[in-house]
Formats: C-alpha cells, structure tokens, sequence
C-alpha cells in the first residue's frame, strides 16, 4: 500500500542515539506519573512535559552506529510514505478548510528513550506528538505490541497511529492545545479528563479526514484498509485497556475516550473529510 508515494524527507532517525534525559524533578516519580497517563496508544498528555520543559534542560545521548533489520527498514520507509501523504493532506486541507498554513512536523524514530522538548520520551508512552518542537515521536517497536497486545495488525492500522499524531500537530496549529490546557489548569481532574478526551478523538476525527483525502486522491485505499485504521482505534479506547489490565472500566479517568467513540469520530471524519465536522468540544 502506497507503494507508489513518494517518501518524506521530514524524518529524524535517533534509533543510533543512547537513551537522552531530562533532569526531572520528582525523579521516577514523575515518569511513572507520565507513563500512567500516556499508557494508552496514540497519546498527548503533554500539558504535564511540557510545564516541565519550561524548567529543565535536555542531555542528548550520543550517535552510534544504527543497527537494523530489513523488516525495520521497510517499515521505516513506509511510515516516510505516510507521512508525505499526511502532508499533502493537510497542506491542501487546512488552507482551505480554516484558512490557515500547513507547516510539516517532523517524525523522530527512536529507540527506548530520547529527549524532546516536552521532556524525556520513553518507549512504554507509545507514540505522542510534542507542541513545543512539533515533532512526532514513534519507536517502531510499538508495532509489534499494536499486532500482539493490542490484536491491531496492518499497514493501514500503522498509518492511523501516525495519523493520530498528525492530528495532533493540526490541533497545534490551529490554536486548539494552547486553549485545552489552559481549561486544563482551571478545572478538576475529572473535568481535565474530560477535556483531554475530547482533544483525543478530535485528534482521531482528523485522521478520518486525512484517509478521506488519501482514499479521493487514488492512493490504492480500500475499504479493508479503512477496517484496519477502525480496529486500531477500538484497541486502543480506554475502556479496552482498563478491561484489559485491570479487570474492570472506571469511565472517570478515561483520557482518551471509550473504544466505541474513537471509532465514531475516526469515521466522522473520514465519511465527512470536514475538518468542522470535528468539534468534539461542541458537542
């Protein structure tokens, strides 16, 4: 799938790079906080990193020599073909729809931990898109637990992950992260749930309207590549994981929104390809 597309340049590999850290106050403390919160796939808690890299400074590890398997270069090369079309999408989208520039992230590959500027990242967060340097952040071994833990195979369910992401990076541009975590800081945990929730499956809804445009533009999308992206999106609703590791759903602390709602919004998106039929936040 998207054998034809071109690759994206906007790609920083890190897999080289020993694990970076951030100088954290708190210490472990803070990282499991972190973990805990960004455990499902797909995630952007980053409104507690990023008041933490307003105080602290980021130790880059050092390069060395990359090693690879071919499996893991072929995926790489796949994920540079998604995210072309992602910028395609939305360079097309977003002027016309809101009037406003797309600027490209960039994709950083890494390995078990590196630094960002929204703190240390760490493999167990799964992947997560960082404001403050606009960089998405995916280490490829998260594949392997979306196929085996997740029970989410496919190159297209690989493609939504990336897209999710992406989503976020919209939500950036447009102004909308800035004004959640502000509601963020005023309210209770609940309510900061609740809000993060809905910056979820926004960010889900986006990446519906991203396979709209990709699907219209004749990149070989196919209803069952759809099915993927569906299945990826149920595996990872909070109410699938709390089941899954703890027996039982505690709809209170969801962060990023029930299995059933992340497949409606993902959907809305893509039937729509409307970036207005997304307002989670309205509704």
């Amino acid at each position: 799938m998207l054998e034809d597309e071109r690759e994206s340049q906007n790609i920083e590999d890190r897999r080289g790079m020993s694990g970076g850290r951030m100088a954290i106050g708190g210490g472990g403390c803070f990282t499991l906080v972190i973990a805990l919160v960004i455990f499902i796939a797909g995630g952007n808690p980053l409104r507690y990193l990023q008041q933490q890299a307003q105080q602290d400074g980021v130790q880059v590890g050092q390069n060395q020599p990359i090693q690879t398997n071919p499996q893991e270069e072929k995926e790489k090369s796949y994920m540079q073909r998604v995210l072309a079309t992602t910028e395609d999408a939305w360079g097309a989208i977003l002027p016309k729809q809101a009037g406003r520039k797309y600027t490209d992230p960039v994709l950083v590959l890494y390995r078990n931990s590196t630094p960002t500027a929204c703190g240390t990242g760490e493999s167990g967060m799964g992947p997560f898109y960082c404001p403050g340097d606009q960089k998405l952040y995916l280490d490829m071994a998260f594949f392997d637990e979306l196929k085996n833990e997740f029970k989410a195979p496919g190159d297209f369910a690989k493609a939504y992950v990336v897209a999710h992401e992406v989503g976020h990076h919209v939500q950036n541009l447009l102004g909308t992260m800035d004004k959640v975590q502000a509601l963020q800081q005023r309210v209770g945990e609940v309510q900061s749930n609740q809000l993060s929730v809905r910056l979820e499956l926004q960010a889900d809804c986006y990446a519906g309207v991203w396979a709209n445009y990709v699907q219209k533009n004749n990149k070989g999308i196919e209803i069952s590549n759809i099915q993927e992206a569906l299945r990826a999106a149920q595996a990872v609703g909070d109410d699938m994981i709390q089941r899954r590791t703890q027996g039982y759903v505690v709809p209170e602390s969801f962060t990023h929104g029930s299995a059933k709602d992340r497949m409606t919004w993902f959907t809305n998106g893509y039937k729509t390809g409307d970036i207005r039929q997304c307002n989670t936040f309205g509704r």
